[in-house]
């Protein structure tokens, strides 16, 4: 079993950067692709960017590529999303979450462990 725990939300303007980690503690870390989704009030979760077990493989959804970078440091166990050039649109819950699997994946049942979530909040 991991546990897992985000970091870093909060409360910034159009245009500005956050970057969110996501600690694991648990089992080795390194075994677990880690993924990103993020769910705003009344909307589905939603696939944000996955990062496999090596971090040699990375998969950003489409509404914030070129904005948002995953990445992630195995020696402390950490999880990063970097977000760049923040929209009001990015408002949500931000969960990060992980599958004993080398490769990440854009499907929220994939992923056995998840996080208790951190928000984003983008004003205009």
């Amino acid at each position: 079993q991991v546990q897992l725990v985000e970091s870093g939300g909060g409360l910034v303007q159009a245009g500005g950067s956050l970057r969110l980690s996501c600690a694991a503690s648990g089992r080795t870390f390194s075994n677990y692709a880690v993924g990103w989704f993020r769910q705003a009030p009344g909307k589905e979760r939603e696939f944000v960017s996955a990062i496999s077990w090596s971090g040699g493989g990375t998969y950003t959804a489409d509404s914030v590529k070129g904005r948002f970078t995953i990445s992630r440091d195995n020696a402390k166990n950490t999880v990063y999303l970097q977000m760049n050039g923040l929209k009001p649109e990015d408002t949500a819950v931000y969960y990060c979450a992980a599958r004993a699997n080398p490769y990440g994946s854009p499907t929220a049942g994939n992923y056995a462990y998840w996080g208790q979530g951190t928000q984003v909040t983008v004003s205009s």
